[in-house]
């Protein structure tokens, strides 16, 4: 199973992006999928999850201003990002998980700065 990331670029505060993630390999229908970040020196972090239901799940300080959404017939994942701070600099992964299997992308670079 393979994920591809894209949609990282640099982008002035208060600007917005589109990650996506596309799926080949499998068929996404029964993955939970989340997007999670790394910065430089921290830990990674969730930032929002889709589960198989379609339930979601946020970061706090990714509340109101992002969106997870994924469409099954397309094996694709995307996260809408507004209202970028610089806090939110980071890679972005990809997951994709099934019980005690999962699989990660390899990220796409998030830059926020003026």
């Amino acid at each position: 199973v393979q994920l591809d990331e894209s949609g990282g670029d640099l982008v002035q505060p208060g600007g917005s992006l589109t990650l996506s993630c596309a799926v080949s390999g499998d068929r996404i229908t029964i993955y939970d999928m989340s997007w999670y970040r790394q910065a430089p020196e921290n830990q990674r972090e969730l930032v929002a999850q889709i589960k198989r239901d379609h339930s979601t799940v946020y970061l706090d300080s990714a509340k109101g201003r992002f969106t997870i959404t994924r469409d099954n017939s397309k094996n694709t994942m995307w996260l809408q990002m507004n209202s970028l701070i610089p806090e939110d600099a980071a890679k972005y992964y990809c997951n994709a998980q099934f019980g005690f299997t999962e699989y990660w992308g390899r990220g796409t670079q998030v830059t926020v700065s003026s």
